[in-house]
């Protein structure tokens, strides 16, 4: 029976205009932000419909991506450790659970630990954690091709598989039932289901798109048909009052099925999910964010920019890019971070909020997603030099590199310190995106487009630009070190342009040489080295960014950070007060990330004695110590030793400073 469609315009009257379909053929030439730069492009057989707004550049397969030696590399193998190290049955057990098909089956499930925290049977979000892994998992196979990753994962799906057939309500598939769905609808209180259910949509995509798996493919269609049956019969007013209440992005994720299938009740559903109220404010450049729900919002961006890539009006990207720059000139700390307790604040209010619930890391897993989509549309340097700050001083941070577990928040109290996860007693929302953090690092380090090739961050790694027939081989200890160098692996010559990014903050300049000699240097910081020559096999450049210090004033001037460079710089304030089982979370507690007490010794102080006083003149790099300074105290009275941020953990530390 052919399947009608509803009309937005006449059932719901959402503001968003429905367009026709895109039914173009695959063509030479296709690519975009939903191939190359949200999912790999070696997939493009698996996409139906082309995207139609223009590209600036675009992002490389994972698979062509290889981390090198680094940090970046080591937080990604404490990660895998850690994903493979929770079993399936655990993972599977709260879904078999919901079907009732979790006693008499082989391997014992009736048995199984059960994992805590948001994953607890008691918890409304429960599940969640696997659709992440599912993602997570995706990834790292995608990044490094290791089939340990992949048949994990083959595993999953093949469970969730089986529990959908097992409960046999038209596609439906969950950890929790079906009426927290009806709750929602009907307006009564209920934590997220909508939220959870995207990571489990947004998991199963990414096995099928990135891991191959065709059953991944088969369950999430039949849970969005089930969507689309429950969703249409539902009044504007239910709609409402339903989407209200936090959904992920769920429009991405059915944008990124209709994509792939062409089917048109997943554009509807990707369109059902647009939410006016919030939405609706940015078209005139208001900024409504005080005291919104920060992760809430910014998925529904993402969404918007997905629904102008493939041919909505242009205004969806034009509120994707007047909310980007809002967050990131008026809404964000030193770090990229952003919100106190998980909600946005009034713009240029950070000094009145440094707390110990800053910079909710989900927040900046999504700002990074909708950045990517905005520099395939533009290829800016200003998206760039966020993705560097926020990546650096947050992400690479967020995971404690003695046990592999993440933060929840980045706090800026001074004195407070940064509090990890558990094993397997926590699973809030962002050690589901920390799985997926820790997994793609190499995403976003190049981008290309027909001849240009686009170099982003200053990474070790190691890139095959197929379609050219061009291997890049990146060594760098930045920012360690200063200097990067690229070496192309070419078997003809060709005529390229290279692009490097030429940071905003490398304000004392840049030196570039190729094959040894020095090249002249016309552009500025904030903008890209154009390095236009047909480039040999064996050519390489070096580049080389001096670094500085830099004191950054707040919204107030005398509260003010560090950086060095692109680094945001700490100061170690070592251990006292701090009892187990700090730095981490108590494991009894799923919810201590609001109620945590830092016990901040009152003998603390971010008191800096140095108002006019050049920060050269009493911060002094630390002999032998890269990327380590220590205030000299014949100025300041005290002596502070400054590391990166991301370097310090199990410690408290301040970042924000009184001057005076």
């Amino acid at each position: 029976m052919k399947r009608k469609v509803l009309s937005i315009g006449s059932k719901l009257k959402l503001v968003c205009i429905v367009l026709v379909l895109n039914s173009l053929p695959f063509g030479e030439g296709w690519g975009g932000a939903f191939a190359q730069s949200h999912y790999p492009g070696q997939h493009q057989d698996k996409i139906k419909l082309k995207e139609t707004a223009p590209m600036k550049a675009f992002a490389f397969d994972m698979a062509d991506v290889k981390l090198l030696d680094s940090r970046f590399k080591e937080n990604m193998e404490r990660e895998s450790k850690w994903i493979l190290s929770l079993d399936v049955k655990r993972l599977l057990h709260s879904f078999r659970t919901n079907a009732g098909v979790y006693s008499g089956l082989e391997g014992g499930y009736d048995s199984v630990e059960k994992l805590a925290g948001w994953e607890s049977m008691d918890c409304e979000l429960r599940g969640h954690t696997t659709g992440h892994i599912l993602s997570g998992l995706a990834m790292l196979y995608g990044s490094t091709g290791n089939e340990t990753y992949k048949l994990k994962a083959d595993s999953l799906v093949k469970g969730m598989a089986e529990v959908q057939k097992a409960l046999n309500q038209n596609g439906y598939l969950s950890a929790f039932p079906q009426n927290l769905i009806d709750r929602n609808i009907s307006g009564q209180r209920v934590w997220a289901p909508w939220y959870t259910l995207h990571k489990l949509y947004s998991g199963l995509t990414d096995q099928y798109l990135y891991c191959d798996n065709n059953q991944a493919l088969e369950v999430v269609e039949k849970m969005a048909i089930w969507a689309y049956d429950k969703l249409s019969k539902i009044t504007p007013e239910q709609r409402k009052v339903m989407i209200r209440n936090e959904f992920g992005g769920m429009n991405d994720s059915f944008y990124t099925l209709y994509q792939i299938t062409g089917k048109a009740e997943y554009k509807w559903l990707a369109e059902f999910f647009y939410h006016e109220e919030t939405l609706q404010p940015l078209i005139t450049q208001e900024d409504n964010l005080d005291k919104k729900h920060a992760n809430t919002f910014i998925p529904k961006l993402i969404g918007l920019a997905r629904a102008y890539e493939i041919g909505e009006p242009e205004q969806n990207k034009t509120i994707a890019d007047f909310f980007w720059n809002t967050v990131v000139d008026h809404h964000s700390f030193c770090t990229g971070s952003n919100s106190d307790k998980e909600k946005f604040f009034k713009p240029d209010h950070q000094s009145a909020h440094l707390s110990g619930y800053t910079g909710e890391s989900c927040n900046v897993y999504n700002m990074l997603k909708l950045t990517r989509h905005l520099f395939c549309m533009d290829a800016d340097v200003k998206l760039a030099d966020y993705y560097e700050k926020a990546l650096y001083n947050h992400i690479l941070g967020q995971q404690d590199p003695e046990t592999g577990m993440v933060a929840y928040f980045l706090p800026m109290l001074p004195g407070a310190h940064k509090v990890y996860s558990t094993p397997d007693s926590s699973f809030w929302c962002c050690v589901g995106t920390g799985f997926e953090n820790q997994a793609k690092y190499g995403e976003a380090i190049y981008y290309h487009k027909e001849n240009e090739l686009f170099v982003n961050l200053f990474i070790a790694s190691e890139l095959n630009w197929k379609e050219k027939g061009v291997t890049v081989l990146q060594e760098t200890k930045f920012p360690n070190e200063s200097t990067s160098s690229f070496t192309l692996k070419t078997n003809q010559a060709q005529k390229l342009t290279i692009n490097i990014r030429y940071p905003s903050w490398a304000t004392s300049g840049a030196s570039v040489k190729i094959n040894g000699k020095t090249a002249r240097v016309k552009q500025k910081p904030g903008s890209y080295i154009a390095l236009e020559r047909t480039w040999k096999n064996g050519d390489k450049i070096e580049i080389s960014y001096p670094m500085e210090l830099q004191v950054n004033p707040s919204d107030q001037p005398d509260i003010v950070s560090l950086s060095y460079g692109p680094i945001v710089l700490a100061a170690k304030m070592d251990t006292e007060g701090m009892q187990k089982p700090a730095p981490y979370s108590n494991p009894n507690l799923h919810n201590d990330y609001y109620t945590y007490d830092y016990n901040v010794p009152s003998t603390l102080s971010n008191v800096l004695n140095v108002k006019g006083n050049a920060v050269g003149n009493w911060l002094k790099p630390v002999e032998g110590q890269s990327l380590s300074f220590k205030t000299d105290s014949s100025v300041c009275g005290k002596e502070y030793k400054f590391i990166p941020l991301y370097d310090l953990h199990r410690e408290r530390y301040i970042v924000y400073w009184n001057v005076k």
